[in-house]
Parts: structure tokens; C-alpha cells; sequence
């Protein structure tokens, strides 16, 4: 577990898919995220089986720190031990969880774990530009704009 002032993060549970399969049905979410598959609460099984034997990526629950509620998911995937690098993703998964910095701080736990625990050099994303919200929040954690 990692925790920080009002979330921790913590592996996936089976008991989250529910959380993870509202972000799905959310239009607003989809659009932000660039989703294009739906997936099923079956699917959605196959899938975190799928990563949790995926030795080159960490997926985790974001939780608020004083009830544990689930409030979305983030992963560090695609890991190169070689170069030090891996990419980031994160969604909160209602629009009711934007808005109160959780994502900001789950990012920097996220941020925390990938320099000090793993000891990468890197973490990158890509997000849309129509997403102002996620590049606020990005920024906020620390993360730079790549110069084209």
C-alpha cells in the first residue's frame, strides 16, 4: 500500500471491477480517456488477470484514505528495466471524484513509487489535448510537456 494525505493506493481487488465498469459507462469518461472498447464485467476479469501476470506493469485501486471507498485505477506498464522507463495511465472512475486533487495525488504516489521504488529514470504518458483537466492535474504532479 501507498499512501498519501487523502488517498492510498493498493492492488486491484476483484471487488473493484464494479467501480472499474461504471468509468464505462460514462460518455464524458470515454471521450477524456479515448476508450474504445467497452468492456464487460467478464472481460474486465480476463483483462486484470491478463495484467497481473504481466511482469513489465504495476496496476493499482485509488483510495480515499479515510473510508477506502475505490475512487479509480492507475497503471505503470510497458516497463524497459534497460532504458529505465515505463508509461502511465490513470482514470477516476465518476465524474463526481473529479475536481478534489485526487487524481493529482494519486499521480504523485504513482510518481513516488516509479523513482524511488523501481528506480526508473522515466515515466511518460500521452493524453489528448482536449483533456485540460488531466493536463492540470499532470503538470501538478510534475510531469513536463514534450517539445515538438
Amino acid at each position: 500500500m501507498i499512501t498519501g494525505k487523502s488517498v492510498f493506493l493498493r492492488a486491484i481487488e476483484e471487488k473493484d471491477f464494479i467501480s472499474i465498469s461504471k468509468s464505462f459507462q460514462d460518455e464524458e469518461i470515454l471521450y477524456m480517456t479515448g476508450t474504445r472498447t467497452i468492456l464487460n464485467m467478464e472481460q474486465i476479469k480476463i483483462a486484470q488477470r491478463k495484467f497481473s501476470n504481466d511482469p513489465t506493469r504495476y496496476d493499482f485501486a485509488i483510495c480515499l484514505l479515510e473510508s477506502g471507498q475505490i475512487l479509480g485505477d492507475l497503471s505503470i506498464s510497458e516497463m524497459d528495466l534497460d532504458n529505465k522507463k515505463a508509461k502511465f495511465r490513470i482514470a477516476l472512475h465518476t465524474k463526481e471524484n473529479h475536481g478534489h486533487g485526487y487524481g493529482t495525488e494519486a499521480t504523485k504516489l504513482a510518481l513516488r513509487f516509479t523513482f524511488e521504488e523501481l528506480k526508473l529514470n522515466r515515466l511518460e504518458l500521452q493524453v489528448f489535448s482536449h483533456n485540460i483537466r488531466g493536463i492540470r492535474a499532470y503538470e501538478k504532479a510534475g510531469f513536463k510537456k514534450k517539445a515538438y
